[in-house]
């Protein structure tokens, strides 16, 4: 960025004038005033009370520009590039500018995203459309104005947002957002879903003689039983 002036011109204009052989229209070309107002600094019907502020000592001159001008009366001085290079004020990011023939599908973009994309905070959604937190909230609510006409619209085919960075929103919520616990019916271990299952056949043949039913052998255990209650009551 190339500076044009001299910081504090006048103060800079009465120093020139105390201090410098300079006409009054070099000290006006270079401190961007009038000649007539130089003159009346010269005069003392101006910038009284200001003290002058040396150009040399604050880099904006050199003592050969100066000395340049005062023998060629044509001259006209030039500001000395600064040496320290200041970085350019980076834009602040403000709110996404809407164009006013895409304001009025806010809502039904905002209705949207509330429907498809629940994770969203307010402050995405704010980012995407640019719009405000209570519009946000009163589309939550159905207490907007116009709730009941709302369509949930698309904001990318709407072209109040791009998709990338529609997806960079919805990435973040997601990352953002906890893992819910699953709660109810849980997955049973691996080993007992991949075991294999025994068939009726091998059941049927795995079973051992003895589990039947002997008819014989109860009959015989009664009698035993029945036998030795006898014997006591004798």
């Amino acid at each position: 960025m190339s500076i044009t002036q001299p910081l504090m011109p006048k103060a800079t204009a009465v120093w020139l004038v105390e201090n410098t052989a300079l006409s009054f229209d070099q000290i006006a070309d270079f401190c961007k005033l009038h000649p007539l107002e130089v003159k009346a600094i010269a005069d003392g019907d101006a910038a009284q009370g200001i003290k002058g502020l040396d150009p040399v000592s604050t880099g904006q001159l050199t003592r050969e520009e100066i000395a340049e001008a005062e023998s060629h009366p044509d001259h006209r001085l030039k500001i000395a590039e600064s040496k320290v290079r200041l970085p350019a004020a980076k834009a602040k990011k403000g709110p996404r500018y809407t164009p006013v023939s895409r304001r009025q599908d806010r809502p039904n973009a905002i209705l949207w995203l509330v429907r498809n994309h629940p994770e969203l905070k307010d402050s995405q959604i704010m980012r995407l459309v640019g719009t405000t937190k209570s519009t946000i909230l009163a589309i939550r609510e159905r207490t907007h104005w116009n709730a009941a006409n709302l369509q949930p619209l698309d904001p990318v085919t709407l072209g109040l947002c791009s998709q990338i960075d529609l997806d960079i929103e919805v990435r973040r919520a997601a990352k953002e957002k906890p893992i819910e616990a699953e709660s109810g019916v849980t997955l049973l271990p691996a080993e007992v879903t991949t075991a294999k299952q025994p068939d009726e056949a091998e059941v049927a043949s795995a079973k051992k003689p003895g589990e039947e039913l002997d008819v014989q052998a109860v009959l015989a255990k009664l009698k035993q039983i029945g036998g030795k209650s006898e014997d006591k009551d004798e």
